[in-house]
């Protein structure tokens, strides 16, 4: 296994975030190993991976016993399982995060999808998380929607870090820019400091999980990557603006883009597809721990994403020629990922409950 793949991409300037947490994964120094050894950064999570994470083990099951004794069930009981593991990895960045002044050493842990056409609730559920958490390095990831654009208007006023998440399309994150901006803008004109974080999450293999059947081969498994780069050119033309450059002088941080959906979904395509096309300096790839682990062993790295866009726009009007209606599948997708992390919350809620009951059952 080589090691270089995983530094060259820091060195050029690109974060590698892992998009996996469990109780496993810290018990067994596996983080703290990928942190040394692989340049991992941060940490996402997610309703499905903490389905997967907590139903397919038992590793939970004594913190269960013992939340469960002090009165916790259904979301509270998660979120007290979710955060004993994301503070101790927010503990394990800590020192990067501290070093680097608060670029890099991230956690996120994401609001429950129930509450993404709920403004107020959002609102409320993100203060309490972050306050419960007590880290300075945990995002609260807030869907992307227009419900919880206002959401993150007021959660970035309120001086919250957020991971803005199920983002499809370059206008969507334009539009988590201008609810962090405003925030933010917010923030000065009531003299408070600006430095509250951000990220904008793109989900990129999913475009073409949707597109690949309906179109040609040869542009197959191209969409999620022009998105992307569309994604950055608009992103670069907006650090550029009279009115982001106002923020930063006055001492605001860049809401940097995040990379999400990054492993292969089709078997005939490389298994590091994602991680390559997409090394872009000042961005943030966050990885599956398959997806890490074999771009570590055999992946390349390139040249970095070009600012003006490449040939975004070919792929798509090809795609659009093939009948893509990227706008109207970039708010079905948006729509969809939103029904995909409900299906994951009630699962994990279910599998919480009979987890429960399978030890009163015992006792």
């Amino acid at each position: 296994m080589t090691l270089n793949t995983t530094q060259a991409l820091h060195d050029m300037g690109q974060r590698l975030w892992l998009d996996h947490i469990s109780r496993d994964l810290l018990d067994s120094g596996t983080l703290a190993r990928y942190i040394a050894e692989l340049s991992i950064t941060g940490l996402t999570s997610n309703p499905t991976i903490y389905q997967q994470a907590i139903g397919r083990s038992d590793a939970y099951d004594a913190s269960i016993q013992a939340l469960t004794a002090q009165g916790f069930c259904g979301e509270s009981l998660f979120f007290e399982l979710a955060l004993q593991d994301l503070t101790r990895a927010a503990d394990a960045f800590r020192p990067m995060f501290d070093a680097s002044g608060g670029l890099d050493g991230w956690v996120s842990l994401e609001v429950s999808p129930l509450l993404a056409d709920n403004i107020a609730h959002t609102i409320r559920a993100a203060a309490q998380l972050h306050e419960q958490a007590a880290r300075p390095n945990l995002f609260i990831k807030i869907p992307g929607t227009p419900a919880g654009l206002q959401a993150i208007e007021e959660v970035i006023y309120d001086g919250t870090p957020v991971n803005v998440t199920l983002l499809f399309s370059s206008e969507q994150c334009l539009a988590a820019e201008q609810a962090y901006l405003r925030g933010l803008e917010r923030r000065l004109a009531d003299g408070l400091h600006l430095k509250v974080a951000s990220v904008a999450s793109l989900f990129v293999s999913r475009w073409d999980v949707a597109v690949n059947p309906a179109i040609a081969a040869p542009l197959q498994n191209q969409l999620g990557i022009a998105m992307a780069m569309r994604a950055y050119q608009a992103h670069h033309r907006q650090t550029l603006s009279d009115r982001w450059q106002a923020l930063a002088i006055a001492g605001a941080l860049p809401q940097r883009l995040l990379w999400a959906s990054t492993g292969t979904k089709d078997p005939a395509a490389s298994d590091t597809l994602y991680v390559e096309a997409l090394a872009a300096p000042g961005t943030i790839n966050t990885l599956p721990e398959k997806t890490l682990l074999a771009f570590a062993d055999h992946g390349h790295v390139g040249p970095a994403m070009r600012v003006d866009g490449g040939h975004a726009d070919e792929v798509l009007e090809a795609c659009r020629r093939e009948g893509v209606d990227d706008e109207a599948m970039a708010a079905r997708l948006q729509h969809e990922g939103l029904e995909a992390f409900a299906t994951s919350w009630h699962a994990l809620m279910n599998g919480l409950r009979d987890k429960q009951t399978e030890r009163a059952s015992r006792e």
